[in-house]
């Protein structure tokens, strides 16, 4: 499988900064989901941290994923509606927009916060985004994290359902080209 973009298919390193956000996301919301209810004790804290280096993360490989786009491009729109193109387009800009706003509302929270240092994966101090201890800020970022995070999950669902649609009603090529592992004798390839 070719590593660029061609004609037809996203290449390998598109579907690979995909497909590992995808899993990403999946583990984040989890573990995030699951956190929020557990006890707030220092035997936690490594739970804290590991949601925190998966979104900062999820941040690095999104930051990645729009350069390779701006250096690779994308393959050429399906034939389809001009609506269902203009909603794809709104629909991937908002969870590109998303991809960094909840990571960066996380890490709003967290230097409002200021319990302790932000380290990735325990390698790199992350500076502060507030300076040092914000409350007046805690509590927004806390609920605009949550907001974001939920306005990912409802997108990325509609992003899901839509590919699925293409790919079982209308029967085009809009999820195969996504899929690795193509086989010559896909008919798209």
């Amino acid at each position: 499988m070719p590593l660029r973009n061609n004609a037809k298919h996203w290449g390998a390193v598109q579907q690979a900064f995909h497909w590992l956000i995808v899993l990403l996301i999946l583990a984040q919301g989890t573990i995030g989901l699951v956190m929020v209810n557990l006890p707030k004790k220092p035997s936690v804290f490594a739970i804290y941290n590991l949601h925190k280096s998966i979104g900062l993360t999820i941040l690095a490989l999104a930051v990645l994923r729009i350069a390779w786009r701006l250096f690779d491009g994308r393959p050429p729109h399906l034939p389809m509606p001009d609506w269902q193109r203009r909603v794809a387009s709104l629909t991937h800009g908002a969870l590109y927009v998303l991809l960094f706003a909840v990571p960066l509302s996380g890490w709003l929270f967290d230097s409002a916060s200021a319990l302790r240092p932000l380290h990735w994966w325990g390698l790199v101090r992350m500076p502060s985004l507030t300076g040092g201890p914000a409350p007046h800020l805690r509590h927004f970022a806390a609920g605009l994290h949550e907001t974001l995070f939920w306005c990912l999950i409802v997108l990325a669902v509609l992003h899901a359902a839509a590919a699925l649609r293409h790919h079982f009603v209308d029967r085009d090529a809009t999820l195969r080209r996504m899929l690795p592992g193509r086989r010559q004798g896909d008919p798209d390839s």
